[in-house]
């Protein structure tokens, strides 16, 4: 993996998605094979990393990494929870997918569910969809006035940065799949009886509002990208590079914080003599 990943991968200013490649493979030169062994030899990495972050939370540490995942339906998020946060321990990880509101979540501000799934100290913390889905389909499906959503951005913002401010890196990922890869994934999900649990109708019912969720995408982006809370467009119609990519976002997230493990609280050598006479 190139070392420029993350700035190839950063959201431009005034993002226009339908310049950005979504079969390509910005900072990484091999193919299919060579990205297979590379995300494999990343595991150790991540792991150690994970767990040191865990350990330094229970000495008092306050870090903690969120990682928010968005993306048009088929993008491959399930399989960045699977083969890249879940080659983690999974005590150090906490998940949140975020579905439409229930009654109780829309009686308080939009922002209210997504304060109750934050990351614990020590936790990677993982949201498939998120607080953008009221910026995202709430402006596409005009379930809000449009005032109403031009409000939101700055309200994610100013919650990000109280977020960041707490501790937690925040890595904010769009994976970025192509009109005509998602119609191939979904076509896929019909003709494999293994695969009907994941189709929804209502999927095409999305696909047909495709360049208005691209807008919607553009302005959420553009919006609310922030050195506090940055964006990250990953080209997902090559699964094999978008999981290396997220993996290698949150490698550097992690090394950022570079946690360390906690000093012993107790003799040592005192214990190893008690040990020895047990």
């Amino acid at each position: 993996m190139a070392t420029d990943i993350t700035t190839a991968l950063r959201a431009p200013q005034n993002v226009q998605l339908a310049a950005i490649a979504t079969d390509a493979t910005p900072g990484y030169d091999g193919d299919k094979r060579s990205a297979e062994d590379d995300l494999a030899g990343g595991v150790e990495r991540l792991s150690e990393l994970q767990e040191r972050l865990f350990a330094a939370s229970r000495a008092g540490g306050v870090r903690r990494v969120l990682l928010v995942l968005q993306a048009m339906d088929t993008a491959g998020k399930g399989g960045i929870v699977r083969h890249v946060v879940g080659a983690v321990d999974p005590q150090g990880v906490q998940l949140a997918a975020f579905k439409k509101p229930t009654p109780e979540e829309l009686a308080h501000h939009f922002l209210w569910r997504i304060e109750q799934r934050l990351p614990e100290p020590g936790m990677i913390g993982v949201f498939d969809r998120s607080h953008y889905e009221d910026v995202l389909i709430g402006r596409v499906r005009q379930l809000a006035p449009v005032d109403e959503i031009e409000k939101r951005y700055g309200e994610i913002v100013d919650f990000e940065r109280r977020v960041a401010d707490s501790g937690t890196v925040i890595v904010k990922v769009m994976l970025h799949v192509g009109r005509d890869e998602q119609k191939a994934r979904l076509r896929e999900r019909l003709d494999r009886p293994d695969k009907h649990w994941k189709y929804n109708p209502g999927d095409v019912d999305e696909r047909m509002l495709w360049n208005d969720y691209q807008q919607a995408y553009e302005l959420a982006i553009s919006r609310t990208d922030a050195e506090h809370a940055p964006w990250f467009i990953v080209p997902a119609d090559r699964k094999w590079y978008a999981r290396l990519a997220v993996q290698h976002l949150l490698l550097q997230a992690l090394e950022s914080i570079d946690p360390q493990w906690p000093a012993a609280d107790f003799d040592i050598d005192v214990e190893k003599q008690r040990l020895a006479a047990s």
